[in-house]
This record gives structure tokens, C-alpha cells and sequence, in this order.
């Protein structure tokens, strides 16, 4: 009889044995999951590095500060699962143009955790009279809503490839918005665009890019399967500048 209840209370205890190691496995692999971000490609890296034109800083958000006068600013809400840092040659193109820009990080790495982050950063920067928001994908979503929530706040609004979300209808609002996506986007293509239409001020400048994709909007490693542009990065991504800049212009005191 003790031989059984030997053997009954061996194979409970490798029954947990094996039900624990599954379960700390499970939870590695989530946690693994939920921090993970695409990292910055070299060229992002490099243009974290501090000039005479911009001065760069990581500490509690990644700001880029121009050198002389600050026109405006610009918070920028990275896309979902994006090292801030993937954006970084594209703010910095935009600093240098005498805007101060401030890109948060975000809880998870998803903006829509956290779609207030901007209240600190205006906060903080009280100097700066005027401000613009802009996102990439769900970045560019949770821009969207906190514009919808603080239209006394924020004087312009850049889409990165993305939409607003339904409960953020922003078609009554009297700001310079614009939306910027890329032809081959297959998530916010024209079609998706045009329906979207209504949550969005009729002035809206829509800014599509031929040959553009949804993962050029920013410079981090993705695996080459989803690469659905025919133009390269540096065409795409001086369309967005150009397009953010122009929204940008039309806040500037």
C-alpha cells in the first residue's frame, strides 16, 4: 500500500514538476512578447548623435532640440511594437528645421496605453506656445484621440499610416490635419482612406505616396516578407517630412 502511495505522490509531484516548467515557459514567452520592439536600423542610430544643428537627448523621452529659436513642437507617438529610436533620422530631419520634437515612449510599446503622454511633454515644454501631434499606425490612431480630446490644445495633426479611430471624430475641428500613406499600405490603402473621410476635417491634405508601404514610415528591422514598397526608404520617408514640415509651417506663429 505504501508502495502505491509512493508511487501516486512521484507522479503528482513530476505532473507539477512539468505544469510549472510550462507555466514560468508561457510566462517568458509573454513577457518576451509584450516588451518586444523592432529595433532601429543603423542610420536611425546614427542620427542620435548630437550636432550644431540639433542636440539630442533619451532621458524621460527622446527629444530633439534644434539649435537657435524653436518655432513650434511636434509629439510624435511611435507605431505599435517600434523602438522609439526607428524614427529617430526622420525627427531629426525635422529639428533641424528649428521645431522641437519629442517622441515618448510607450507603455508595452503601444501607444494606445498610454494615449495622454502628451499632457507631460506640454507641460513640461511650457515655453512652447504651439504644438502639433503626429503618429505612426496605432501611434498615429492615439494621435488622433488625444486631439479629439484636446482640440484647444494641439494646433495640427499628421496620420502617419494610419485612421482615426470611430469614437475620434474630428471632422468639426478647426485645424490643419494631415493624412500620409503609402500606396501598397495594405491595412490604410486608398480605399480605406476614403472611408475614413468622415472622421476627418473637409481641408484635410491627404498625402499618398506611390510605391510607399507601411513599414518605411519609420527606419527598424522588419522581416524583408511584409517589405511591400517599390520606392525605396529615403524617397518615401523625404515625402513624409515634407508633408509633416508643411503641417508644421502652417502652426508656426
Amino acid at each position: 500500500m505504501s508502495n502505491n502511495n509512493s508511487k501516486s505522490n512521484s507522479i503528482r509531484r513530476w505532473i507539477l514538476i512539468i505544469l510549472a516548467v510550462i507555466l514560468a515557459g508561457t510566462l517568458i514567452w509573454g513577457i518576451s512578447w509584450a516588451t518586444y520592439a523592432r529595433p532601429p536600423l543603423p542610420e536611425a542610430l546614427t542620427a542620435l548623435e548630437s550636432d550644431d544643428l540639433v542636440e539630442v537627448f533619451q532621458d524621460p523621452w527622446l527629444i530633439f532640440t534644434p539649435s537657435g529659436d524653436i518655432k513650434a513642437g511636434l509629439i510624435f507617438y511611435p507605431g505599435g511594437r517600434i523602438d522609439p529610436q526607428g524614427y529617430s533620422n526622420m525627427m531629426r530631419s525635422i529639428a533641424e528645421e528649428g521645431y522641437l520634437v519629442v517622441v515618448p515612449s510607450m507603455p508595452i510599446n503601444m501607444a494606445i496605453f498610454n494615449t495622454n503622454a502628451a499632457d507631460k511633454i506640454i507641460a513640461h515644454f511650457s515655453e512652447v506656445k504651439n504644438w502639433a501631434i503626429a503618429g505612426h499606425s496605432v501611434g498615429g490612431t492615439s494621435a488622433a484621440i488625444y486631439t479629439a480630446k484636446n482640440p484647444d490644445i494641439i494646433d495640427g495633426l499628421a496620420i502617419w499610416a494610419s485612421y482615426p479611430a470611430n469614437t475620434a471624430d474630428l471632422s468639426e475641428l478647426d485645424l490643419p490635419v494631415y493624412m500620409i500613406y503609402g500606396e501598397l499600405d495594405e491595412g490604410v490603402d486608398r480605399p480605406v482612406v476614403e472611408e475614413k473621410k468622415v472622421l476627418l476635417p473637409p481641408d484635410t491634405v491627404y498625402l499618398e505616396i506611390t510605391g510607399g508601404d507601411h513599414h518605411q514610415f519609420g527606419t527598424y528591422l522588419v522581416d524583408p516578407g511584409v517589405d511591400r514598397s517599390t520606392t525605396p526608404r529615403v524617397t518615401q520617408q523625404s515625402q513624409i517630412v515634407q508633408g509633416t514640415l508643411e503641417l508644421l509651417n502652417l502652426i508656426t506663429p
